[in-house]
């Protein structure tokens, strides 16, 4: 019956994985090639996402994008205009340049209102996922698959988890808000 916590476990690894992939695609001001993920465009026929067919490279506060197949610049460039990133790319004739400006402090107090909004999203997720656990524990004891002590005991491991995934989040929160906020 340990499956009750390997099951809640699953969940909240889910949840933590899904913010870990958010934050990294918050912008802090800074070039992040990660901003490239959800761009995609027309490759023979299928779309394909912009990343796996460029190099990148970070100089500064510029990503710079250099197509393996120079024909496919402009496409790429229109590509990144219309995802609307927040910044205009700039095109020679091999390779692209998006400058990231810095944020001002209005715009890093409202990212860091946003990264604690998904934190606490997630700590919703956590909190449900404690709750579905504990109903199938709950389930099973008055089903007499388990027993009373056994359910505390389960319950008890499931609240230890709950809270050690919260640590976690608000570890992660706290780590995102100050590079945010770092000038």
């Amino acid at each position: 019956m340990e499956d009750f916590v390997k099951n809640a476990k699953v969940l909240m690894d889910k949840a933590i994985k899904f913010l870990q992939e958010e934050y990294k695609l918050i912008k802090v001001g800074r070039a992040n090639p990660r901003v490239l993920d959800k761009v995609f465009i027309d490759y023979y026929g299928s779309k394909t996402p912009v990343h796996q067919l460029v190099a990148t490279s970070v100089e500064g506060r510029s990503l710079v994008i250099k197509p393996w197949d120079i024909s496919l610049l402009k496409e790429i460039e229109r590509a990144l205009q219309k995802e609307n990133l927040g910044v205009t790319p700039q095109s020679d004739s091999e390779k692209i340049r998006m400058n990231f400006p810095p944020l001002s402090e209005e715009e890093r107090l409202k990212v860091s209102k946003e990264v604690s909004k998904l934190a606490e999203e997630t700590k919703i997720t956590i909190r449900n996922a404690r709750r579905d656990v504990i109903s199938k524990i709950n389930n099973s004891k008055k089903a007499k698959e388990i027993n009373d002590d056994d359910a505390k005991k389960f319950e008890k491991k499931i609240q230890e988890l709950t809270n050690s995934y919260n640590n976690k989040i608000d570890s992660m929160c706290e780590s995102k808000r100050n590079e945010v906020m770092e000038v």
